[in-house]
């Protein structure tokens, strides 16, 4: 008995001690989910709420990019995407098999295809092909019951309605590099879009606007189960540039086919009514995403249409510096406007002979006769007295030989030489002969056809330093404009009445019968034009060669040829806008390049005289010199 005694209350004790931890145990587990429950409750709520809400990102409209009055050159355009689901489809090969019948597939698309729907959830839609046109879209929409799978999404992608004739002012759009994530969110999206090149460019940041945000609800693998809210967000400023639509597609017109650039300025306020380049690209076909072999056909193209030659093309500016040689031998007084040389066709200098483009000369003329006739020995006369420093201090004073500081990205400076950089550079001194040959605008010189356009609207404005800028103002929705056209304009500080003997010289350059431009004149009644036409060598001529006979550019190759210019402005009496041209192995600049811009000037000031966009003008058949 006693041992059973001693056994009940053993077992009693164990009993007691295996509840009294089973209690423990309980209270332990209540305190805990009173703790996660009630005490927690808002922060595990919370989590609950992150692993079922999710916040996703939503691109904004890209602004608009508008001319001088507010027509859309660059624009958003419903983009209609295939996408394929992989869980819809019991094999990815046999829809993409049965689309190719549609929309054949490269083996490089069909590649990534693949490579996207093993890298991403099976519910999560893949990018096959963008940019669809309306009859494959339909095709598909017809087909949909044999391609599983396959879905038609639609979004909005930068479009260019004018395509190639802007090209060069506006770049384009592509999708962000590595290297260019710099933390904004926007741009990890994927296929979102910032400018690569242009205006697109410089504007990046106005014209990208602001994200917007939507709330959804996932289930646990991700897939989601509906839209609990959406705020769109900001959409991108409105950029207006100063360029006129119709004359920039004019201006495209008239060098189509040609390596060459066109520049219309405002001389009062410096802004650009036409900047155009050729050959050009198409900047959709950026957006859109450019196979390789179209890439390489750009690049190896000999006519560079990539680059916008208006702003990174350097060329001698030949004749058309001529009335920088003259400004700046007045100001010295080294020539009076009576002063006269007598040109036979050649000027000696050592053991070197200069030649007149005109075999036997011009005769006695002063510098009036000089720069319409466009006679070599007078500015070789002018050039060897007055001294390459002074030629240079004009030249800049007049914007040539550094960038100008226009809106638009990889502006290229030219080169004003001076003794100093030949020394620096080439290693050298300065020679006389070389200041001769600078007299006529060729040797170590170099220009852009924008800086010409800006030399001749500081000539025909007065002597006021405008600078070229192509944003008329920036509009944003929720902030007033950002006008950008109002800005104070410095003097170049050049004599009135020596501005006043160019610009004549400069019309009857196309005005006069000896005019070197004569048969490119403006007849329409109440508008006219004055300039001055170059003609740039670009092979060194022998003496042998003089001798039989020099050839002529139709006999050359097409790089050998002569670059052809023209620069000018109108009207005469009382000058508005100005004009630069420049046709790379064009030729002769008063055949090429001054018909080109006779025709543009006639229509820009029609249009300031309220006369729409007139017919084509008939070809012209002058010959002549720069």
């Amino acid at each position: 008995m006693h041992r059973d005694s001693d056994r009940h209350k053993q077992f009693s004790r164990r009993a007691a001690m295996l509840a009294g931890g089973q209690f423990v145990l309980l209270t332990a587990l209540t305190g805990r989910l009173y703790y996660l429950q009630v005490i927690e409750s808002e922060k595990y709520k919370n989590l609950a709420d992150e692993n079922r809400i999710n916040f996703r990102l939503l691109p904004p409209p890209r602004g608009r990019i508008t001319d001088r009055n507010g027509v859309p050159i660059a624009d958003n355009q419903q983009n209609y995407r295939l996408l394929l689901i992989s869980e819809n489809t019991t094999s990815v090969d046999s829809t993409l098999n049965a689309l190719e019948y549609i929309i054949p597939l490269s083996d490089t698309e069909r590649r990534r295809i693949l490579r996207d729907v093993k890298r991403n959830r099976s519910f999560v839609p893949v990018t096959v092909r963008e940019n669809l046109i309306w009859s494959q879209v339909s095709e598909i929409e017809v087909n949909t019951p044999d391609l599983p799978g396959v879905l038609i999404d639609v979004g909005e992608s930068r479009f260019y309605p004018h395509g190639e004739d802007f090209a060069h002012v506006l770049g384009y759009v592509a999708a962000v590099s590595e290297n260019e994530i710099t933390g904004d969110p926007l741009l990890e999206l994927p296929g979102f879009r910032i400018g690569k090149a242009g205006i697109e460019k410089v504007h990046d940041l106005a014209l990208r606007g602001t994200g917007g945000n939507s709330e959804v609800e996932v289930n646990a693998y991700g897939r989601i189960i509906r839209e609990l809210s959406r705020q769109d967000g900001q959409p991108g400023a409105e950029v207006q540039l100063t360029l006129d639509m119709d004359l920039q597609r004019l201006a495209a017109e008239r060098i189509a086919g040609e390596s060459a650039a066109v520049v219309v300025l405002d001389i009062h306020n410096g802004e650009v009514l036409t900047l155009a380049s050729s050959p050009s690209f198409d900047p959709n076909r950026f957006n859109q995403g450019l196979a390789s072999a179209e890439w390489n056909d750009l690049v190896s193209n000999p006519r560079s249409p990539l680059i916008n030659k208006a702003t990174r093309g350097q060329y001698a500016p030949g004749s058309t510096f001529k009335m920088i040689v003259a400004l700046a031998a007045l100001e010295h007084g080294i020539i009076t406007p009576e002063t006269s040389f007598f040109c036979n066709g050649e000027m000696a200098l050592g053991n070197a002979v200069f030649h007149c483009w005109r075999k036997h000369g011009h005769g006695r003329v002063n510098c009036t006769d000089a720069i319409s006739q466009s006679c070599d020995v007078f500015f070789y006369e002018v050039a060897k007295r007055l001294g390459i420093t002074r030629i240079s201090e004009m030249a800049t004073r007049l914007g040539l030989g550094q960038p100008l500081g226009i809106d638009l990205p990889g502006e290229r400076g030219g080169l004003i030489p001076t003794p100093e950089w030949k020394l620096s550079n080439v290693g050298s001194s300065w020679q006389k002969g070389e200041t001769v040959i600078l007299g006529i605008g060729q040797g170590y010189i170099l220009v852009t056809p924008l800086q010409l356009a800006t030399m001749t609207a500081r000539l025909a404005n007065g002597g006021l330093a405008v600078t070229p800028h192509l944003t008329r103002r920036i509009v944003a929705e929720d902030s007033e404009d950002e006008d950008t056209s109002e800005v104070e304009i410095p003097s170049v500080d050049i004599s009135p009445t020596h501005l006043k003997l160019v610009i004549e010289a400069m019309a009857q350059v196309v005005n006069h019968p000896r005019g070197t431009a004569f048969r490119s004149r403006i007849e329409d009644d109440g508008i006219s034009m004055g300039g001055k036409t170059g003609t740039v060598q670009v092979r060194r001529i022998s003496k042998a060669e003089r001798e039989i006979g020099v050839k002529k550019n139709d006999e050359l190759d097409w790089k050998d040829r002569d670059h052809a210019l023209f620069v000018g402005y109108g009207p005469v009496e009382n000058p508005r806008y100005a004009v630069s041209v420049v046709v790379e192995h064009g030729g002769g600049g008063s055949s090429v390049a001054a018909p080109i811009a006779r025709d543009i000037m006639r229509e820009v000031q029609l249009r300031q005289i309220g006369i729409p966009l007139s017919a084509t003008v008939p070809e012209d058949e002058g010959q002549g010199h720069g």
